[in-house]
Parts: structure tokens; sequence; C-alpha cells
């Protein structure tokens, strides 16, 4: 097994130390059973503290990667795989996705997760270095037209996409959310909701990443419900106004409307509403309930995770459901 210090990486050296075995199994470099070179070793083979080497030895065994026995040492437990999770950002509902994700994998399923940020050079990187070190790829695509090229060079069975239909070929293999037929039915469930508002407003600022076919299946909701609307692109000509109900796919507006309504002493589902893009946590408990559109990210997790351990081609959606509170 070879491994180096990086001394100017953020990640710390006794996570280097773990990652380095983690690698070491998935290249068949260690295999189940082998012996692992004593703590003494690794300190004097390497230049680490014992409590390093410890630290990392202590979580591997809280993984079930490796085992320790009296007088004998450590080896290898477990026939240990390891995934890659790229995801885009860490937002409050990808936390709900990925913590999904993770607890419906065995233990000696290792997740390695990283974040694009929505920037073609980092998800070139991340994607090019990890080839041929992982057992499957769980990938969170986004609109650049360099993003199918690189997906080119991976074995679609050993591939998934997952949340937005994006790049997608027809023998992908997929979890997605609907961001348009899906989206508009929920929608038609809180018709009666919108209806006691003069006007419906979907608030899509341009600093979001959000697909925009969900703003096309807007319009064509409220074409067929002779509903009045309007879509507000830029947040700086958004005013909240009395009797208007509002969408948005951004938590940021969310944080807007509420400042302005306090300002104009008016109350979310009675005077103004409200309708949030993406279930968190919190949004039932913000102000009296926040109602939101969202896919069950939770399911979105658990069904990417029965790709990892089914070992089978995977094509699935995750229906967007409506969750009606206080706010609208």
């Amino acid at each position: 097994m070879k491994f180096e210090i990086n001394s100017n990486s953020d990640i710390p050296k006794y996570l280097q130390l773990v990652n380095a075995i983690n690698d070491a199994l998935a290249t068949n470099v260690l295999t189940n059973g082998d012996a692992l070179p004593s703590v003494n070793k690794v300190c004097k083979d390497f230049n680490l503290s014992r409590d390093t080497v410890f630290k990392a030895y202590s979580l591997l065994k809280e993984y079930g990667v490796i085992a320790s026995v009296p007088n004998k040492g450590y080896y290898i437990a477990n026939e240990t795989k390891k995934v890659l999770l790229v995801l885009d950002t860490f937002k409050a509902y990808k936390e709900v996705l990925y913590h999904s994700f993770v607890n419906n994998l065995p233990k000696n399923v290792i997740v390695d997760v990283q974040f694009h940020h929505y920037k073609i050079e980092n998800y070139k990187t991340i994607l090019n270095n990890s080839k041929g070190k992982y057992y499957k790829y769980v990938v969170m695509n986004f609109n650049h037209n360099k993003v199918a090229e690189i997906l080119s060079d991976f074995d679609t069975s050993n591939l998934l996409l997952i949340d937005w239909n994006i790049h997608a070929k027809e023998d992908s293999n997929y979890v997605f959310q609907d961001f348009g037929v899906s989206f508009s039915n929920a929608l038609k469930e809180a018709i009666s909701n919108f209806k006691k508002y003069k006007r419906l407003v979907f608030v899509y600022p341009t600093f979001t990443y959000h697909p925009f076919e969900t703003v096309t299946y807007f319009k064509k909701f409220c074409k067929e419900s002779n509903l009045d609307y309007d879509v507000v692109l830029d947040v700086n000509d958004f005013k909240v106004v009395k009797n208007e109900a509002y969408i948005s796919v951004s938590d940021r507006v969310l944080g807007n409307f509420l400042e302005q309504c306090k300002d104009q002493n008016l109350e979310p589902g009675t005077d103004v509403g409200f309708l949030s893009y993406n279930e968190t946590p919190m949004k039932k408990f913000i102000y009296k309930g926040i109602s939101v559109v969202s896919t069950d990210f939770k399911a979105l997790g658990s069904t990417a995770a029965s790709f990892v351990t089914n070992d089978k081609p995977l094509q699935s959606y995750i229906p967007t459901q409506l969750i009606l509170r206080e706010s609208l």
C-alpha cells in the first residue's frame, strides 16, 4: 500500500490514511483477511503521531472495514466497496438525500461525497480523477454542454444519474424528480388555495440553477386554470402585494417574502400566500409553517442506494408532492 501525506491538504491526516486504505481496498491492493501494519510501524514509516494513526484505525473499525486481535494487530475484516456520490451543493434538502443514501447502504460500502458547485472544471476534475477507483458512481448533473462528453468515458452499468433528467441516454441508470408534469399535478391540488388570491406570481431569480421547465409548466397550469399570473426574474423587482400568492425555488426569496410581510403587517396565508420549492426539515417550523412543493429526497436517496446494493439496472422517477401548511 502506497501512502503519501499531503501537508497542504484540507483533509486531516487521519482521513488521508483512511482514504488510502479504502483506495487500496477498491483497487484490490488489500483484500479480506490481509494484515495491516502496526500503529508503531505506520507512525515510523509515514512520520505520523500515534493519535493520528489510532484515530484512523478506530474509524475504520467503526465502519466495519477492519478488525483487531489482541497481540496480533489489525486486519481487513470485510470486502469493502467504495462509492462516489457527486452532488451540486450541500443544501438542507441535499443533506436529507445524503443521509438517506448512506443509511440504506450496508456497512461494507464506503461513500465519498464531493461537490461540483455547478462549475464544469470541478465536475471534470472530480470525475476524471475518480475513474477506476470506485465500485459505483452516483452523479448529480447540471446544464452544461461538456457534461455528456465527460460521462461518456464511464460504463453506464456502474453509473447512476440522479435528480435532473439532463444528459441521460436511453440506457442510462437514473433516479430523477419530475420538474414538469408531476410539478403541475401538485399545483392542481392547491387550486382552491390559489383561488383565494387575485394573482399567482412565480419568482424565478436569475441566480438559480433550478430547471426552467418548472416555469413553463407553471404558465401552462395558470392558463388552463384561468389564473392571473406573472413571472419575476429579477429579485429586485419582487414586491409583496396584498391578495397575491407567490411560488419560488429560492429560500432567499422566502426570507425576503417574510421580511416584507413583517414590514407591511401582512399575514401569510390570509393576506398573501407563499409556496416554496423543496422541503427542508425546518420549513414546517418557520413562521406558522411554509407550504412546499417537493420531491421526496429521502425516497430519492434510498432508491439511489438500491442501485448500489441490488446491482441491477434502474430507471425511476420520484414524484413531486404538495405539502400544504399555513403560508398558503
